[in-house]
């Protein structure tokens, strides 16, 4: 069965909160820092040197293009580096000055310049949104939506899903505030109230509060004319170009667009507080909803109530418990776009990413580890892994030669180094299910048997197989896959459903 797949070019920012010193001498910026970093007496001026060299190594094992990576202290940016290629097809380099996707990192920027509105006066947190947004939105007349409070938006309490089924009138799932559910459509709503509260367009509003007085000059939630020559192009997991959005409609969501430095100066801000009044500052910090513990999506789901571990949200921004204090964190997907953020107030020091393909999200939990220390509760909740170090090889070998070389090379490695844990199964999946949307049958098919191999108790991967058989119109071995799936898991309907089909069609055939 299928599922999403992940894949990637980066950008990350680090930050650290004390004085600076420059190596004039090279692009690298090198400071001093007299307290640990990352959880260990590594300080910045190691802390650089050693990301400089890891993450070639780390972008080889997970298939990556490219990384941008910023260290900044006091509000201004102490270290950064380049490395690899905005586009794989033309070699072109990721330079300092590239624009990124910053996926669902749009949406902390967002909530951060709402915030300022209530600082003004403009908008109550527990107001529904429904008074600053008069006449019904699209969902009917469900009258829940005049339950809907900022705070509900910016916490991920709404009712509404992620996104709407394509041109549907958008649902509320449950009563606002009810329990936290991941959703994108909740901050679209309110940023229209924000246009209709300030008369500006979002993309104005988001200037003149945020991107001007922070000095994010790169920075737009909509596409400009100089992105022609700065913006990355986004990788697909085996590699190839998957184009470039070119958004010319603002989403609170999902679509600025940014710099590794950029979002460091937000970030930093976010630290000191700036703009923002020292009460709204600590709610923006504060925990208001608990994730539950079966992932981000539950508004269709009775909740288990049982909540992640150590996790919580903010308003706007997901909180990691670290001790007595709350760290901050936030990631990014917008499919062949992935972003993360980690930042530690308390401690001084924090990681943003971006990666503008499918892996980005593998190179996060060995660089947050290295610049943060120790493992991340939100990897586990996310159930995002780092990279296994024959992924990388594998999938160039895939694309350079074919499925059974690749997996030749993948096996000598895997017989070389025991040790090393091997792709695991939704991954391989993932995997084969690009190679048969893209028509490449017999390559799809040696995936798919990998996985069998490696997975023999797994009901999904055999239907997989036995789907990429009858794709390519191996009907007995079809049946056959099938047929083992179904003796696993005898409750799969879809496999039952394509077992009848290939069965009724090998009996015609036959006649």
């Amino acid at each position: 069965m299928n599922s999403a797949i992940r894949s990637a070019s980066v950008g990350i920012v680090v930050l650290v909160g004390t004085a600076l010193s420059w190596d004039a001498g090279t692009a690298t910026r090198d400071r001093q820092v007299p307290a640990p970093v990352a959880g260990s007496a590594e300080g910045i001026d190691r802390l650089g040197p050693r990301l400089r060299q890891r993450i070639p190594e780390l972008m080889r094992q997970a298939g990556v293009q490219g990384v941008q990576i910023a260290v900044i202290g006091g509000g201004t940016t102490a270290w950064h580096a380049s490395f690899g290629l905005a586009n794989a097809d033309s070699k072109a380099p990721v330079t300092d000055a590239s624009v990124f996707e910053a996926a669902s990192l749009s949406k902390p920027v967002f909530a951060y310049a709402v915030l300022t509105l209530v600082d003004a006066g403009l908008i109550d947190l527990d107001t529904p949104v429904s008074k600053y947004l008069p006449g019904q939105y699209d969902v009917g007349d469900d009258a829940r939506l005049d339950l809907i409070t900022p705070r509900h938006v910016l916490s991920h309490q709404s009712g509404f899903p992620n996104w709407r089924a394509g041109s549907d009138s958008l649902k509320i799932h449950f009563a606002p505030g009810d329990r936290f559910s991941y959703s994108g459509e909740g901050f679209v709503y309110l940023a229209a109230a924000v246009e209709r509260i300030t008369g500006r367009t979002l993309e104005a509003f988001m200037r003149r509060t945020v991107f001007e007085p922070l000095g994010m000059a790169s920075s737009s939630y909509v596409w400009q004319d100089r992105y022609e020559s700065l913006k990355v192009y986004n990788h697909s997991l085996l590699g190839d170009l998957a184009g470039r959005r070119t958004p010319w409609r603002a989403n609170a969501a999902a679509s600025l667009h940014t710099t590794a430095e950029d979002y460091a100066r937000f970030a930093s801000a976010v630290f000191a507080g700036k703009g923002l009044r020292p009460a709204t500052a600590r709610a923006l910090m504060t925990p208001q909803s608990r994730p539950d513990e079966r992932g981000i999506n539950t508004a269709t789901a009775a909740p288990t109530g049982r909540f992640a571990p150590s996790l919580a949200w903010g308003l706007g921004i997901g909180l990691e418990q670290e001790g007595e204090a709350w760290s901050l964190w936030h990631w990014g997907d917008n499919g062949t776009t992935k972003a993360y953020v980690a930042a530690s107030p308390r401690r001084r020091i924090g990681v943003v990413f971006f990666a503008n393909s499918e892996n980005g999200l593998l190179l996060a939990p060995p660089i947050v580890a290295d610049v943060m220390g120790g493992e991340s509760p939100a990897f586990s909740w996310l159930k995002q892994r780092g990279p296994v170090p024959a992924f990388g090889p594998f999938l160039a070998a895939l694309r350079a030669s074919g499925a059974v070389p690749a997996l030749d090379g993948y096996r000598t490695a895997r017989q070389a180094r025991p040790s090393d844990p091997a792709i695991d199964e939704e991954t391989m999946n993932r995997i084969g299910y690009v190679l048969l949307r893209g028509k490449k049958l017999k390559d799809a098919i040696e995936v798919f048997k990998q996985n069998v191999a490696d997975h023999p108790d797994s009901w999904n991967v055999f239907d997989s197989l036995g789907e990429a058989y009858a794709a390519d119109g191996q009907t007995s071995l079809a049946i056959q896959a099938y047929e083992r799936s179904l003796q696993l898991n005898p409750a799969s309907t879809g496999g039952a459903e394509a077992l009848k089909k290939l069965r009724a069609a090998a009996g015609r055939a036959g006649t």
